[in-house]
């Protein structure tokens, strides 16, 4: 049972508000960023939860992805709405994405993560915890078979659309660190494969 119903319960200096946090329903690759992000790392704080999660990783999940009901709302897929419920409703929180807040700064603020606030640059360099990269991966070998598929590559890694005010960035797509989207560019015109991922 949680005994929390403000802020300041969990917290000393933190509001005596009462703990509301709007955020999108579990169909959302947002509330699957922040779940994983934020809850799992939280959790992974505790030795219990961290011997759990390498022992046990289904049960580690199945204790701690579900969000608890007595504080968070789904606020449903738009975030629009969401960011119009956090300006009615003052001490609340909400999850959606950067391009919400960047879009409403003058409305709402980003809420900084282990002395970190999020800004285009510390989401670029991934100094920012509760943000994800985008990846796409392409099996080589269909490269000449798939109708297009070089081509989709290649626009995608290109200064057009990834690079520094790219298209994709008007979608909510954060530009990599110039050298990173260099190296991304010669992986695709070298067709270099992918490395074994670690353990």
């Amino acid at each position: 049972p949680n005994p929390y119903k403000t802020w300041a319960e969990v917290g000393s200096g933190l509001p005596r508000s009462r703990i509301l946090v709007y955020g999108p329903p579990p169909s959302s690759g947002t509330r699957d960023a922040f779940v994983e992000l934020a809850i799992e790392a939280g959790a992974l704080k505790y030795p219990a939860n961290k011997a759990l999660k390498e022992n046990d990783e289904r049960r580690f999940k199945e204790m701690v992805h579900p969000l608890r009901k007595d504080g968070w709302i789904d606020a449903g897929e738009n975030d629009n709405a969401i960011v119009q419920t956090l300006t009615k409703t003052p001490g609340a929180i909400g999850v959606f994405g950067w391009s919400f807040l960047e879009e409403n700064m003058d409305k709402v603020k980003g809420a900084p993560v282990n002395g970190v606030k999020p800004s285009l640059a510390s989401i670029s360099n991934g100094s920012y915890p509760l943000s994800r990269s985008l990846f796409i991966y392409v099996k080589k070998s269909n490269l000449g078979v798939t109708r297009g598929l070089r081509e989709y590559v290649a626009e995608f890694v290109s200064d057009a659309a990834t690079g520094r005010g790219g298209y994709l960035k008007d979608r909510g797509l954060i530009p990599l660190p110039a050298a990173q989207h260099e190296a991304n560019k010669a992986a695709v015109r070298t067709l270099t494969p992918m490395g074994r991922p670690a353990a």
